[in-house]
């Protein structure tokens, strides 16, 4: 799959809106323990791509930031490299 694959920024995109659904979202919606569960486990699977595939990632997600109308959602897209510790420091 290259960048160019539709598949790969609709799967990161999905990626993203399940994390920023679940970092969002009440107690009464999701249960929070499963709610932690569930980041540190996408967390810890992103952590895991080799290098390359890292990379490859961060590209697509700067791609979807800027085509991102939704001011919030750019935020976050813009963020998540960050909170997933993808990177070190924020990307701006």
């Amino acid at each position: 799959m290259s960048d160019m694959d539709p598949l790969v920024p609709a799967l990161a995109g999905l990626v993203v809106d399940v994390v920023w659904f679940l970092e969002s979202c009440g107690d009464d919606e999701v249960d929070p323990d499963s709610a932690v569960k569930m980041l540190e486990g996408v967390g810890g699977e992103l952590l895991r791509l080799p290098p390359d595939q890292r990379a490859r990632l961060l590209r697509v997600l700067t791609g979807l930031a800027e085509a991102e109308p939704n001011s919030a959602r750019r935020e976050f897209l813009e963020s998540f490299p960050f909170a997933c510790g993808l990177v070190d420091e924020p990307r701006r």
